[in-house]
């Protein structure tokens, strides 16, 4: 059985006037993430990590910031589009595990349904999907509340 690992990372800033979107979810913040599409830094680590896995390149390969097809997409169009392409080269997910760095909001309320959306896109089940989520202890970028970041990792199996 041939198994395939990838990683991924990814950060925007807080912006005023944009909702936060995590693993799909709005989450109530006076602030959201600022980019191109819906700014789901969570969903595009685990894309990344989804696409490296088979040498695929990256997200910005794939889904273009220079590309107004993409503006304000929705980030589960993206990872389902990129899970397709897992699939169509013979992979499947057999785990993926996630870790969003954010000062704040709180994120534990949200946990449970952020690995539902997850599993949901990816057609896994929850157990498969784990996400965690840690401070950056008041220090840097992530401390300042100035951003959030995620990194992911997954492993891939062969039919």
């Amino acid at each position: 059985m041939s198994f395939r690992i990838g990683q991924g990372y990814d950060i925007h800033q807080l912006a005023q006037g944009r909702e936060l979107i995590l693993g799909g979810v709005k989450i109530p913040h006076h602030k959201g993430l600022l980019g191109h599409s819906d700014a789901d830094v969570l969903l595009h680590a685990i894309t990344d990590a989804l696409l490296g896995a088979l040498g695929l390149g990256d997200i910005g390969a794939h889904f273009p910031d220079t590309d107004a097809k993409y503006k304000g997409a929705d980030s589960i169009i993206l990872l389902k589009e990129s899970y397709k392409l897992i699939t169509e080269k013979g992979y499947v997910l057999v785990n993926a595990d996630a870790t969003i760095i954010a000062e704040k909001p709180k994120l534990k309320p949200y946990i449970s349904q952020i690995r539902e959306s997850i599993a949901a896109a990816l057609s896994a089940e929850v157990g498969a999907i784990s996400v965690k989520a840690t401070t950056g202890e008041k220090m840097g970028f992530i401390g300042r509340e100035e951003g959030i970041a995620a990194q992911a990792i997954v492993l891939l199996k062969a039919l």
